[in-house]
């Protein structure tokens, strides 16, 4: 198993003077904007999500890519359009996710994608159903240097795992997990550091402590517990879990339910972080699925000009002094907890 010191160290080993700068010019700007209520930014991102695509081959009930249910088109990002990305925030740029929507193995040049941006000595991390895990992509995934794949598995049996992965095979998942920690382990390689992420919903809440010791009897480095975004929650889901530790909603006198964390007028994601899908939109975060809130995009300007617009500032406006009134910070749970064992 890979240790989370080791992990650490690994994201560690890809700083440099200039990206410590950047960071302390976000945390700076970041500060003095909350103060001011004003918008201020004098960095870029060091943590952005790039969407490899929005096709996905499961049918998730809560998510629009399973639910068929984006207005914008699905498509495949382009790879001109990646290294573009790339080439003008690498010196800044820390931490890479190649996901937004959809499923990232997909894309069929996503080990090249990962490839380019590794060797910018970017950390590269992805989520996946891990229904493409066979060898092939086992190799490829372990060629690319990805730094930390993330495997959504939401239950420890089939009937539990499909209420939610709906079309999914777990044992597909399972086996494709297996096969991956062995081949690494005969490889002798120190990534990508492997997380089980384990959304918990009502189906699957009494499987927390099997789905650690199943991590364990694979060789997996990590469970990652996480809570469901449920999109007409105020009047309860058959998703939401009993064990309120495990929800974002709290159940309220009336019979409703509510958000449990308090919508402050202040978000870090503004001033670190954003959303590139595969088309070049630039949105604000990953809650904005629908793409509904497009700051700019990269067919039409550089990052840079997109960042600090007008529209940027105002959207970063808008946060400092209503947040409530956007409507994709209204399910928002930026600050939630999120468990690891």
């Amino acid at each position: 198993m890979i240790t989370s010191w080791q992990d650490w160290l690994n994201l560690l080993s890809k700083l440099t003077a200039q990206k410590c700068w950047n960071i302390t010019k976000n945390l700076g700007s970041y500060y003095v904007s909350r103060f001011r209520q004003k918008p201020q930014h004098w960095g870029l991102p060091f943590s952005i999500s790039v969407e490899p695509t929005t096709a996905c081959n499961l049918r998730c009930p809560e998510c629009p890519s399973g639910l068929r249910a984006f207005t914008r088109p699905t498509g495949i990002l382009e790879k001109d359009l990646f290294q573009k990305i790339i080439d003008e925030l690498a010196d800044n740029l820390l931490y890479l996710t190649l996901y937004f929507q959809g499923e990232p193995f997909l894309h069929p040049n996503f080990f090249e994608l990962v490839k380019y941006a590794s060797r910018k000595k970017i950390y590269t991390a992805t989520s996946t159903n891990a229904h493409y895990l066979h060898q092939k992509n086992i190799d490829k995934t372990l060629d690319s240097g990805l730094d930390r794949l993330i495997i959504s598995i939401d239950g420890t049996t089939q009937e539990t795992y499909e209420a939610y992965r709906i079309g999914g095979n777990l044992k597909k998942v399972l086996e494709g997990t297996e096969n991956l920690i062995r081949t690494r382990q005969q490889r002798k390689l120190k990534k990508p550091y492997t997380i089980f992420q384990f959304l918990v919903v009502k189906p699957n809440e009494h499987q927390t402590e099997e789905v650690k010791q199943l991590a364990r009897n694979l060789g997996v480095d990590k469970v990652v517990f996480k809570t469901a975004q449920i999109y007409n929650y105020q009047n309860g889901s058959p998703l939401l879990p009993t064990q309120e530790k495990y929800s974002r909603y709290k159940l309220q006198a009336d019979g409703t339910y509510r958000i449990k964390n308090k919508l402050l007028n202040q978000c870090w994601r503004m001033w670190h972080a954003c959303v590139i899908t595969w088309d070049g939109k630039v949105v604000p975060c990953c809650f904005d699925k629908d793409a509904s809130h497009q700051l700019g995009s990269l067919a039409e300007s550089s990052f840079q000009q997109i960042w600090h617009s007008q529209a940027y500032n105002q959207f970063r406006q808008h946060l400092l002094i209503s947040r409530k009134n956007i409507d994709i910070c209204q399910n928002c749970t930026e600050g939630t907890k999120v468990w690891a064992d």
